[in-house]
């Protein structure tokens, strides 16, 4: 399959993980068998990382407390940064990890039942790694919109522009 169509594959997973591979081999004019291939090789190559379903899980229960922590870090050796984050990516507690520039060097997302278990975690785990020099923690109090969907039903605007 040529970088265009895989380009386009991958649009249309990434907007709907639900479409079947029938779905998807008509959508791109493609033999059902060149799409199944083409997605294990993008799972094999870990381009495609996994499927999700976004849930606003503020409608389900209200025991759940999301936290953006900044960590500034003094990475030790060449590949400091790396393995920081691979023992940071190993607490069940971290959602997301990235690597940043600016002020601050990674920005985690935390999860947990209540804001008391997500500052324990971040003072007992994420505080006493040697290479942290400081955390600054964010707790979220209302959700808007998380990966490109809105959660609280702002409808877009559609009335027409008028001018005098």
């Amino acid at each position: 399959m040529d970088s265009s169509k895989q380009k386009k594959l991958l649009d249309l997973i990434a907007s709907d993980a639900r479409f079947s591979e029938e779905e998807l081999a008509v959508m791109l004019c493609e033999p059902e068998d060149e799409i199944r291939a083409a997605i294990a090789g993008l799972e094999e190559k870990h381009i495609i990382c996994g499927y999700h379903t976004l849930i606003d899980w503020d409608k389900v229960h209200d025991e759940d407390v999301t936290a953006m922590v900044e960590l500034r870090v003094t990475p030790q050796g060449g590949d400091g940064y790396d393995r920081l984050a691979e023992k940071i990516a190993g607490y069940p507690q971290v959602d997301t990890l990235y690597l940043m520039s600016g002020a601050y060097d990674f920005l985690v997302t935390v999860h947990g039942r209540t804001i008391k278990e997500v500052a324990l975690f971040v003072n007992s785990k994420l505080a006493t790694i040697d290479e942290v020099q400081s955390t600054t923690t964010h707790f979220t109090l209302t959700k808007y919109k998380e990966l490109g969907e809105n959660f609280q039903g702002f409808k877009n605007d559609t009335r027409m522009l008028m001018t005098p």
